[in-house]
């Protein structure tokens, strides 16, 4: 069959082509429903990578965010319209201790190979995750961001310390509102500290302990462990706080990703024993994981909902485009894309 791609071939371009794929093939193909525009894919549409990297990898279908629902399985193992959250990450081998999103072979979708905007996506059958009920497919569009805050705090349980008493969380926007929304149900006896700089969006998290101005924080502050989920330029001063108010042997998760190297106070590091532990990306479990955690509590689902903001139908080229640049120009949320091309 031939199936249509939209992809970036260069900044603000995107241009449709064609695929002749075998449907034969051992794989179940999705139709895109709902997709959400990530933060990466703003830096390859914006044309902000640099210039050998994005000659290295476009053109190139954007999106790896993305629900849609099953049109044929070559094994018969989902029904025909079975609704599924669609897994960018795509492994070639196995490792007994590497996890699948840090082995060097795996393929990552709108990262050098094309994401979810296409007609069809073909896909293994160990990279749809089903999801039940009349669950907001809208919402669970951005559930790969969900999945990468999830799998940074599965390696920070296995990785810390047992007191788990209080976290802070650095960053106000969408990771560091996810985060906080998993910490909360996650570790309900907990206290919860939001930092973060812009009011508007520090007023979305009520439902923690406390929120803090980062130029406004009381000197008596601490907790056991933090979250940095800022990144970009910002990151550096994000972990320079976190070490200077962490309790001795605590863990800082970083999640945030920055172009450039930061410089990191390693004399505090080494005097208080802080643990720093990476993460990146998510993997297949993860996502079956998020899937598992939606169906036991449909609240933070509602929650959740509170990140998407704008939503657009997307019916032609000139729509995805117009999409992206309002994107561009969002305060707070998620932007959503009803995928009817």
């Amino acid at each position: 069959m031939i199936n249509q791609v939209y992809q970036l071939v260069a900044p603000r371009q995107i241009e449709v082509t064609y695929n002749n794929e075998d449907i034969t093939r051992d794989k179940v193909i999705v139709r895109p429903l709902y997709l959400s525009i990530c933060a990466a894919d703003q830096r390859y549409y914006t044309g902000s990578r640099n210039q050998t990297v994005l000659e290295k990898k476009l053109p190139m279908s954007l999106i790896h965010e993305g629900v849609g629902e099953v049109v044929y399985d070559s094994k018969g193992e989902y029904k025909i319209g079975t609704k599924v959250i669609m897994v960018p990450n795509m492994p070639v081998e196995e490792d007994e201790v590497i996890a699948e999103n840090y082995l060097p072979s795996s393929k990552f979708r709108s990262s050098g190979y094309d994401g979810f905007m296409q007609d069809y996506v073909f896909l293994d059958h160990d990279r749809v995750v089903a999801v039940e009920g009349d669950i907001d497919l809208s919402t669970i569009a951005y559930s790969e961001l969900v999945s990468v805050s999830w799998h940074a705090i599965q390696r920070f349980e296995r990785k810390s310390i047992k007191n788990k008493n209080s976290f802070g969380i650095w960053g106000d926007g969408n990771l560091g509102y996810i985060t906080a929304i998993l910490l909360h149900k996650l570790y309900p006896e907990a206290k919860i500290y939001v930092f973060g700089k812009t009011d508007f969006k520090l007023s979305h998290f009520s439902f923690v302990e406390q929120v803090y101005h980062i130029h406004n924080v009381p000197e008596d502050v601490t907790f056991d462990h933090g979250f940095e989920c800022v990144g970009g330029k910002g990151s550096q001063s994000a972990i320079d706080q976190i070490i200077d108010l962490i309790s001795p042997e605590g863990s800082i998760a970083l999640l945030g990703v920055s172009e450039y190297p930061v410089e990191i106070n390693t004399r505090l590091v080494l005097e208080k024993g802080i643990t720093m532990i990476g993460s990146s990306r998510s993997g297949a479990q993860d996502f079956q994981n998020v899937a598992n955690f939606y169906k036991a509590h449909p609240d933070v689902v509602d929650k959740l909902s509170l990140l998407k903001g704008n939503e657009f139908e997307v019916k032609t080229i000139n729509d995805a485009v117009n999409a992206f640049e309002q994107d561009l120009s969002t305060s707070w949320g998620k932007t959503v894309i009803k995928w009817t091309m």
